[in-house]
């Protein structure tokens, strides 16, 4: 079922390994986290040959509606509140300015919430079960951006999905080439160097290998798009760190302990409200007008 292509030798002396892990989701397998010459960010290897298998679990959130567990119930109920914030963080649409793209758009919900807010939404989701259950929601979703040809937008948004591309660089130019000149792209991403991924080590959940296959702090951020974008703001994503020590514990322990979790969530928080590491940011990035 699983296939682990070995991409890169780790007996290569210029590959600083920074960490071993397991998918403690799906397969159990075990990969490292490595940070390579010339690169302010890290990668993770070996890179599966198909990725797709590795996404096939109803533990996996984003791509499901599940209501089941309580866990399940809690996660559905802050995301609503969370769609609202990030449909607010956008700013409200123009008439001229109205075409939002929403790239690994999941199961349509953000989608779903910025067209009622009179956004003219667009959206791209590799998944082909949660595109089915976006299909439910009157969201016909693209299976990738090459499907996007003649298109232009004016807000690009990508929530937790720029680590989970295969082709970074690829990707990027790609997102260059359909935002409009003065438009706004949105990347938020956990950050490895916050308060809870350095207490959970490799228990903690958001580097999430092999799905994530890149992994970012603030500085690795600053200069990740072209030069054609400037970073304008960050925003932190509070209910982040709950979900993600939540999960920590459990790929720790066991056992989804509530107590530690949400005690561990709320001071990877309050202790990123001096460093900035907080447990996952929102970057906001404008294109200069040519």
């Amino acid at each position: 079922m699983f296939h682990v292509k070995q991409k890169d030798s780790f007996t290569d002396n210029s590959i600083e390994v920074f960490l071993e892990t397991k998918d403690f989701m799906v397969s159990g397998e075990t990969f490292r986290i490595v940070k390579k010459p010339g690169k302010n960010y890290l990668e993770t290897q070996p890179i599966p040959e198909i990725l797709d298998t590795y996404y096939e679990s109803e533990a996996y959130l984003s791509h499901t509606d599940g209501k089941e567990s309580l866990f399940e119930k809690a996660y559905q109920f802050v995301k609503q509140i969370t769609l609202k914030q990030k449909v607010k963080s956008i700013g409200k649409p123009k008439l001229a300015k109205n075409k939002l793209l929403d790239f690994g758009a999941g199961t349509g919900d953000f989608l779903q919430v910025a067209k009622n807010n009179g956004w003219k939404v667009t959206g791209v989701e590799p998944n082909q079960h949660a595109r089915k259950l976006a299909v439910k929601k009157g969201l016909n979703l693209f299976s990738s951006l090459d499907k996007l040809e003649n298109k232009n937008f004016d807000v690009i948004t990508l929530w937790h999905v720029l680590e989970h591309v295969p082709n970074l660089d690829h990707t990027l130019m790609q997102l260059q080439e359909l935002l409009n000149p003065g438009g706004l792209i949105v990347i938020a991403l956990p950050n490895y160097k916050s308060w809870d991924a350095k207490k959970y080590g490799k228990y903690w959940a958001a580097y999430d290998v092999p799905r994530h296959l890149w992994h970012f702090d603030r500085e690795a951020m600053k200069n990740i798009l072209p030069k054609s974008f400037q970073q304008t703001k960050t925003k932190p994503m509070w209910f982040d760190a709950f979900y993600v020590c939540l999960l920590s514990e459990k790929y720790q322990t066991g056992k989804t302990n509530w107590f530690n979790g949400v005690f561990n969530g709320l001071r990877s928080n309050l202790k990123a409200i001096l460093s900035k590491e907080y447990s996952s940011i929102v970057y906001y990035y404008h294109k200069n007008d040519i």
